[in-house]
């Protein structure tokens, strides 16, 4: 290996070379690209020219290199061009280099044309190279009309390891990036240790076909595995700080049969939340408790769920968070009808009051919703206000109010009731004018505040804190039957 390509062989910030590098990374054994040595790219390239060219790989590349030398139906009967064909490509980094340089790495382009029969330009990639770019013949996008791009042999050993370190879901892959090092090599690591396994397990059985990483919808594997990669990141070194990490799942496949890119930006402030929750055993708990009431709903025993809907809905925030918190957090049933095996339909305030954490809901607000210090204590104290007014008086009334309020004004005048008494009694009233704003008429970034969501936070304390006093228990076939709330952000 050069001088040159040492020095400048790291991660790029392209997602799927990046992920190409990882998985060269960890298949070598190593912790970073810089740290690979021309043995490592050697052992790689032999493991693709012994298993790209059969099945159960020959097969799954369809996925990532439609029309290549991989996947070419009429090599069926000439193997011995499969395994040429893989010899170029692999094998490349070890050529001869031209004058163009990779747009990637700065380094030197291969001066191989990248063909069985010699006729594309030298360096020059297509789709059945990497994925997602366009064809031989196809000049749009490209400067001059200069088709394809110039790769240097590395690159493209990269390109070709992509699909051992992504997920195969449901017949796509799954790539999943990170500006972390560190969690970029997890995923990739993983994904490449099942595959290797899956490789293993076809050819036992005699099967074709690479099985599937995970039975799973995308975003619900990407989840899953950020969250069993902080577990292990946990059990190595007890940290109480640093950066969230980005998180990227890029689900897409490359067929001839139909480009297809889907991109699932996993927001800083989840990110952020879901290290704070993972490192407090406590809060972990439950979490955990809610994740496995998020599973999708199966029509007989034993049979695996495809997604996890509280997974899936980590995507959509901050932007619809007041929904969030009123399916995860308060246990309100949904009303969406289109998918019947939707946990939250079925989800009860009632029966599932022991669901309900204050502090888990507290972690969210700070870190998701950004939420100033003041506005939580404000909706802290009114939990706890109401809490002790209906335990002192076991006024059901104010109860069923507040719960049940229908509009603004409802709302408004069960709490001026409540702190009418409260001050006849001689006592101060529940809340005053600055926390009222606070809570209900004030929100962060947004120009009118949804006084649903205040009045939501507000029920979370008071559940929480009627439930540890066992008032809930007693009255629960008392109280009015949890209702769906409108599917509204």
């Amino acid at each position: 290996m050069s001088e040159e390509m040492a020095v400048l062989l790291d991660y790029t910030g392209h997602p799927l070379l990046d992920v190409g590098l990882a998985t060269l990374t960890a298949f070598s054994g190593k912790k970073r690209p810089t740290q690979l040595t021309e043995e490592d790219l050697h052992n790689a390239a032999q493991y693709i020219r012994e298993n790209y060219i059969v099945d159960p790989l020959k097969s799954f590349l369809n996925v990532a290199f439609p029309n290549s030398g991989f996947t070419n139906p009429a090599f069926e009967k000439q193997p011995e061009k499969r395994r040429k064909y893989a010899e170029i490509v692999s094998g490349a980094f070890a050529g001869p280099v031209g004058e163009e340089r990779d747009p990637f790495t700065g380094l030197p382009a291969t001066a191989l044309p990248l063909n069985l029969d010699g006729d594309l330009p030298p360096g020059r990639t297509y789709r059945q190279h990497v994925p997602l770019l366009t064809g031989v013949d196809v000049i749009n996008f490209h400067p001059y009309g200069d088709a394809g791009i110039p790769l240097s042999g590395i690159s493209l050993l990269a390109f070709q390891m992509l699909p051992m370190g992504c997920a195969k879901v449901s017949g796509r892959l799954l790539a999943v990036h990170s500006d972390d090092p560190d969690l970029l090599l997890y995923f990739a690591k993983t994904f490449l240790n099942t595959n290797q396994q899956g490789v293993t397990t076809a050819r036992v059985g005699g099967e074709k076909k690479l099985p599937d990483t995970s039975p799973h919808r995308a975003r619900t594997v990407l989840i899953e595995h950020l969250l069993l990669a902080e577990r292990e990141r946990m059990r190595r070194e007890r940290e109480n700080g640093g950066f969230p990490p980005t998180l990227t799942g890029y689900y897409f496949t490359n067929s001839g049969q139909g480009v297809e890119l889907d991109i699932y930006p996993l927001p800083l402030e989840v990110s952020d939340f879901l290290m704070a929750v993972m490192r407090n055993d406590s809060l972990k708990l439950d979490w955990e408790a809610l994740t496995a009431r998020g599973w999708q709903l199966t029509r007989k025993e034993g049979e695996i769920p495809r997604y996890n809907r509280l997974y899936e809905d980590l995507f959509t925030l901050p932007e619809a968070a007041p929904r969030f918190i009123r399916l995860y957090f308060l246990r309100k049933p949904s009303r969406q009808t289109l998918d019947k095996f939707d946990p939250t339909l079925n989800y009860d305030t009632r029966r599932e009051a022991s669901l309900i954490s204050w502090r888990l809901t507290e972690i969210f607000l700070k870190k998701v919703m950004l939420m100033e210090e003041a506005r939580v204590q404000s909706i802290r104290e009114l939990g706890d206000a109401l809490a002790r007014y209906i335990l002192d008086r076991n006024d059901r009334g104010v109860f069923n109010g507040f719960w049940m309020a229908r509009n603004y004004g409802e709302l408004r005048a069960v709490l001026i009731r409540a702190s009418a008494a409260e001050v006849r009694a001689g006592r101060k009233p529940l809340i005053t004018l600055d926390q009222f704003l606070a809570i209900f008429e004030q929100s962060e970034g947004m120009p009118n505040a949804d006084w649903r969501l205040g009045r939501d936070l507000v029920l979370i304390r008071l559940l929480e804190q009627l439930y540890q006093k066992g008032w809930l228990q007693v009255h629960a076939e008392e109280l009015p039957e949890t209702a769906p709330e409108e599917e509204t952000m």
